[in-house]
């Protein structure tokens, strides 16, 4: 093993957003890249942990070793002010920097306001919703492969669509981006409005890893689904996950202490983790397996989940669902 490899910890808790789920056998916090590539060689199947957001953790736990980038190295900044262009690491949290990149005048990132995510997290799944997404200003990323060889990708290189970058592969270090020239009272602004609009259409205060489903494209004309789509919606447009969900009678739908929120139909909250009782993860996926089903009975689509799922020996909604 090499030497700079971190202290691993057993039996350690998975810090989520929805507050529940299982635990890691291994647990280590690389402080370096170099730290990182000792843990590649401990277990070259090892999983980030980013700011837990956008995860769901079974009950049961991970056997892999888990690595949270979240000091040391992969929470610098460096900002180039005559250039516009920052190199940010990969455990920076998204929310924290964009206020810092407004407040400089750059343009590009006030429309990410409110998308909870590390930064190394929010390019793998190219974060984002109406305003933009993370890659409209991403120039170059920085990773190690599954060997711990350090691989740099122009943004013209990566296969970057919706929710979508091809970069699971690896394990995102660093990441560049060139912002454009704005001002920064206009963008604070831009950035307010924002969170002010999903502060009232989404459930921001409860205990949630945001968005459980991807908008998908129907593969059918739909029928009318008034007020949000008066002319409906044709074959080949992608649709609000959250239109369809309520339109199957999911909201207030709940499977032990978990809910499909009231709200906005594409959040499964669940209870405050002080509460004295405490919600499983596979109530979540029971959830999310009878949403699915609703919505494919009802408009034959079937959704596919935004969230990520970790289970002991794979990934994936029908991972878990296979031991349910």
């Amino acid at each position: 093993m090499l030497s700079s490899a971190p202290d691993i910890t057993r039996d350690h808790a998975i810090e989520t957003w929805f507050g529940i789920g299982g635990r890691a056998d291994r647990f280590a916090s690389p402080q370096s890249v170099d730290q990182l590539r000792a843990c590649i060689e401990v277990d070259p199947n090892l999983r980030v942990l980013g700011e837990g957001a956008n995860l769901l953790v079974d009950d049961a736990g991970v056997s892999d070793l888990v690595v949270s980038l979240n000091a040391g190295e992969f929470k610098a900044t460096e900002f180039d002010e005559r250039e516009r262009t920052l190199r940010v690491g990969a455990g920076v949290d998204l929310r924290t920097l964009i206020p810092k990149v407004v407040k400089l005048g750059w343009a590009g990132l006030e429309g990410l306001g409110g998308i909870p995510a590390s930064i190394g997290g929010a390019i793998v799944m190219n974060a984002g919703g109406t305003y933009g997404q993370i890659s409209d200003r991403l120039t170059r990323v920085h990773a190690l492969d599954r060997e711990a060889r350090t691989i740099t990708l122009e943004r013209g290189e990566i296969d970057f669509s919706y929710r979508h970058s091809g970069l699971n592969h690896l394990l995102i270090t660093s990441a560049e981006f060139r912002f454009g020239e704005g001002d920064a009272i206009e963008l604070r602004e831009t950035h307010r409005r924002i969170m002010e609009a999903k502060g009232a259409s989404q459930p921001l205060a409860a205990h949630s890893a945001g968005c459980c489903f991807k908008n998908p494209i129907t593969p059918h004309d739909l029928a009318p689904l008034p007020p949000a789509l008066p002319d409906g919606a044709k074959r080949g447009s992608r649709v609000p996950a959250g239109l369809l969900i309520d339109h199957a009678g999911c909201k207030g739908l709940s499977r032990g202490l978990c809910e499909v929120s009231h709200q906005h139909a594409n959040f499964i909250v669940t209870p405050k983790p002080d509460s004295r009782k405490k919600a499983a993860a596979r109530d979540v996926a029971r959830l999310m397996l009878e949403v699915r089903a609703k919505v494919h009975d009802r408009f034959g689509i079937t959704l596919e989940p935004e969230v990520v799922i970790w289970t002991r020996h794979d990934v994936g909604l029908d991972a878990i669902a296979n031991d349910l």
